[in-house]
């Protein structure tokens, strides 16, 4: 594997700092607008060269043509696997000037006789490594990120988009630091988990720090048309006249944003668990209310099926969880418990209120999760706060930031640099107050989460602000989950009002992202797409099997 990429570690000048919240009148903007996260059952049971001529730009692409790059010089650092590393302008308004690089690996085509060509993949986050997930690619196994059709006939990319990963991965604050926010005492019962003026320190604090650790012109850069343009980039080193495209949550950003500027470069996309582009580039607070809303909603589907299933195979709560779930929280919150630390499982600590609601959110956000989270809460109950914690702890990137999303600060630096955020804080309180009145479980965490992002210290003057509308490139299959706690259902409908010439598959069920989560007929519509071309009838509706909450282990142990 070749060495670690080089980082842009240039202070700020002295004179330069993050902006302060504003108290002024509120203007809202127009709305014209994992790591993988996968846990095995098992272990909830255990526990119960030159450049080349330039590019001619596309008409609304680059702002400049920046020059092709060599041939990639691949390194074997796996079983099919290959790594290296690609110099790409740091501003291609400035494409001969200052380079960065970007780490990328690649599991070449598992039968090279029927090999289509280059498939790119974005894992999400924004933060989650792709050299990552092509890493724990295997033609063998039932849970790997493709299929065996797909591996047999693609060579597989993994980009680590800037800032992200080992391409630079974005660091605002110390080891020290993040221990300290780790150890967080944040109370369930208030907006953000603090009183106001604590939340604005911390973000004064944390943007301050991303510029003790990197330049502000590279923060400036990590905007996601730049990444559609450095995906161009490693494309014209593989010698690919186009491309084919998976995308998943945030990288079905990344995916309309490529084929918004390069069109004719898209063999074949599928855009799995959508973002609605235009809040997300015009309206963050919007998007952010949208993402609460179904976190609670999806909650509410695991309480639903719980008491529906009936006490014989979901304990908790005697038939009545709604009220069981309240009266743990608030007892965690008064008496937290101490878990000791699990080889494998958790490094242990404290869970208390807020830390069990976390993981809460995210055990009841996958169905394949609903037993363990099920046996978390009865062995909460018993004075055992392993579980929850083992869940908590496994989140890579929560939607609204804390102490255990360990990937947060690659996160918030890509959304920063998309996101037109506001700055008056009357913004930000109004938006906090809605989702703790209407999502008076989760909603708490919510409200504030955005803070960084007003106080970014590294606003992008020149990102790409058009709607992403793929004009010109092949048709795009879009699947959305009817219960989606990240990427919510009507966000996939906006996608194929958005996208031109696409169209939606539809999962039913619980969970973020469909793709290689045990629907056949979701796996086998988007291999036909990526494969052959060959897209199922807009508005296919999907099965997949039943989901259930009955406890993971023996009485929930």
């Amino acid at each position: 594997m070749s060495g670690p990429t080089r980082r842009h570690d240039v202070p700020a000048p002295p004179d330069t700092g993050p902006p302060r919240l504003s108290t002024r009148p509120r203007t809202r903007p127009g709305r014209s607008a994992r790591r993988f996260a996968a846990v095995l059952a098992v272990a909830a049971v255990a526990l119960t060269g030159c450049a080349g001529e330039p590019d001619a730009a596309p008409e609304t692409g680059a702002p400049a043509a920046a020059p092709t790059p060599d041939p990639i010089d691949w390194n074997e650092c796996g079983p099919n696997v290959d790594c290296a590393t690609v110099e790409v302008p740091l501003e291609y308004s400035e494409p001969g000037g200052e380079q960065i690089s970007l780490s990328v690996k690649r599991h070449r085509a598992t039968d090279p006789d029927q090999r289509i060509g280059s498939l790119f993949f974005n894992p999400g986050g924004p933060g989650v490594p792709a050299t990552e997930m092509v890493g724990i690619i295997d033609p063998d196994s039932a849970t790997s990120p493709f299929s065996a059709d797909v591996q047999a006939r693609f060579d597989i990319i993994g980009m680590d988009p800037r800032g992200v990963g080992e391409s630079g991965a974005v660091r605002c604050l110390t080891d020290e630091q993040r221990t300290e926010a780790a150890a967080d005492d944040l109370d369930p019962t208030i907006p953000g988990g603090k009183p106001l003026p604590e939340l604005e320190a911390d973000a004064t604090t944390y943007t301050e720090g991303c510029l003790k650790h990197q330049s502000k012109e590279f923060l400036a850069s990590l905007s996601t048309d730049n990444v559609a343009r450095d995906i161009d980039q490693i494309r014209a080193a593989l010698g690919e006249e186009k491309i084919t495209y998976y995308g998943m949550s945030y990288g079905t950003v990344v995916g309309p944003m490529y084929a918004t500027l390069f069109p004719d470069r898209v063999r074949q996309m599928v855009i799995d668990a959508p973002v609605d582009t235009d809040l997300w580039h015009n309206d963050p607070l919007a998007l952010l209310d949208d993402v609460s809303r179904s976190n609670e909603q999806t909650l509410d589907t695991w309480l639903e099926t719980c008491r529906s299933e009936g006490t014989k195979v979901c304990p908790f709560g005697d038939g009545e969880p709604e009220a069981a779930l309240d009266e743990l929280i608030a007892q965690l919150e008064a008496a937290p418990l101490e878990v000791p630390p699990t080889e494998g499982l958790t490094p242990g600590g404290r869970l208390d209120g807020a830390v069990a609601l976390e993981a809460v959110r995210a055990g009841a956000g996958v169905e394949s999760l609903w037993p363990t989270l099920t046996s978390g809460l009865l062995a909460a109950q018993r004075g055992d706060g392993t579980l929850l914690h083992f869940l908590v702890t496994n989140v890579t990137v929560a939607p609204f930031g804390g102490p255990f999303a360990v990937l947060q600060e690659p996160h918030t630096g890509v959304r920063c640099a998309d996101w037109q955020t506001p700055t008056e804080i009357d913004a930000h309180t109004d938006m906090a107050t809605t989702v703790a009145e209407r999502d008076t479980r989760l909603g708490g965490r919510a409200g504030y989460s955005a803070l960084n992002c007003a106080l970014w210290p590294a606003p992008n003057e020149d990102r790409f602000t058009e709607p992403l509308t793929g004009a010109g490139a092949p048709p795009v299959l879009v699947v959305g989950g009817r219960v989606d706690n990240v990427s919510p259902y009507h966000w996939a409908e906006k996608m194929v009002e958005t996208m031109e010439n696409s169209v939606l598959l539809t999962r039913e069920g619980v969970g973020h992202t469909s793709y290689r989560r045990g629907v056949e007929c979701i796996d086998t519509a988007v291999d036909a797409t990526l494969i052959n071309g060959d897209l199922p009838a807009d508005g296919t509706v999907c099965e997949p099997p039943p989901a259930t909450t009955k406890p993971a282990g023996p009485k929930g142990s």
